[in-house]
């Protein structure tokens, strides 16, 4: 279970579900209409070997992300790569030059998107996570598209204070990036997060942030009993909480921020792509989704 002072590597507790994305990016890639394309994601499950490497070379037919349930998540996260890379679009074009990606992870954004001249990625993340994923682009030659800067730090310490000590300018527009972190964050952390981005972001900033309402407390409870009894301690259910400070399109909204909302099922559904059944596993989390972006005034 969580702690308040635990810490990972790329492959255990919250790190380990980066690689469950890149793997998945990886698989959405390979179809024939892909909603995204990020064509780092495998580099990073190969680099990190074992079952990730089988993952995205099939040789691991009984894995997660090659059931039911695991083809739908590989469908929401080519669906959730489209909706922040389509919302980065639109920063640029706004002329914003500052990024500041929060649990980074290993999302490849600061070596794939046609960043404009004079854009510094900011990336925030576990020390080890930041260091997996700089290695891995160094070993293949991967230059960054844009000037990419590492702020290790653990997002419950004081980040803001990192970020500005990093070169980060409040007085500028900047464009966040909050994607699969809520839920690995209790409700009073989620509060502090959301107030340090607002408190750093200048009028003509934006951002874009997934979310995720609690599901019903017995289907959390039991989904957590499960995760127990299989002795996993890397287990989903062992990491996430199952909580809400506000919605972000609410909380935004009343700080002079214009704000859209989007139902992941409505996104889906929009891309072309299938909705997971209501009694279906992957419903369990994928109706819960909210995509938000934000623009300040």
């Amino acid at each position: 279970m969580r702690t308040d002072k635990d810490t990972w590597d790329i492959t255990t507790s919250v790190g380990q579900t980066a690689l469950f994305v890149a793997a998945s990016r990886a698989l959405e890639a390979r179809k024939p209409d892909p909603l995204a394309v990020d064509q780092h994601a495998e580099a990073f499950c190969r680099a990190a070997g074992d079952e990730w490497t089988a993952v995205v070379e099939d040789t691991d037919p009984e894995h997660a992300l090659h059931t039911e349930f695991g083809r739908d998540f590989v469908s929401f996260q080519g669906a959730r790569t489209k909706y922040f890379d389509e919302y980065f679009a639109r920063a640029i074009d706004a002329g914003v030059r500052q990024i500041v990606m929060l649990a980074a992870g290993l999302d490849s954004r600061a070596y794939r998107l046609p960043w404009a001249d004079g854009t510094v990625v900011y990336e925030l993340d576990q020390p080890r996570v930041l260091e997996f994923k700089r290695e891995t682009m160094e070993r293949l030659a991967q230059a960054p598209t844009a000037r990419r800067c590492e702020v290790p730090i653990d997002l419950r310490e004081d980040w803001p204070q990192a970020l500005r000590a990093a070169g980060f300018d409040p007085a500028q527009p900047s464009a966040w990036i909050v994607e699969g972190l809520l839920i690995y964050l209790p409700a009073a952390a989620q509060e502090r997060l959301f107030a340090g981005i607002d408190e750093l972001a200048a009028s003509g900033s934006f951002v874009g942030i997934e979310e995720a309402r609690p599901i019903p407390a017995e289907a959390f409870e039991a989904k957590r009993a499960e995760a127990a009894a299989s002795g996993d301690e890397n287990a989903f259910f062992n990491l996430v909480y199952n909580e809400q400070h506000a919605p972000a399109a609410q909380w935004f909204g009343s700080r002079n921020w214009a704000a859209e909302a989007t139902p992941l099922h409505d996104y889906l559904a929009g891309a072309g792509r299938s909705v997971p059944p209501p009694d279906s596993e992957a419903a369990l989390m994928t109706s819960t989704i909210t995509l938000v972006s934000a623009i300040k005034g």
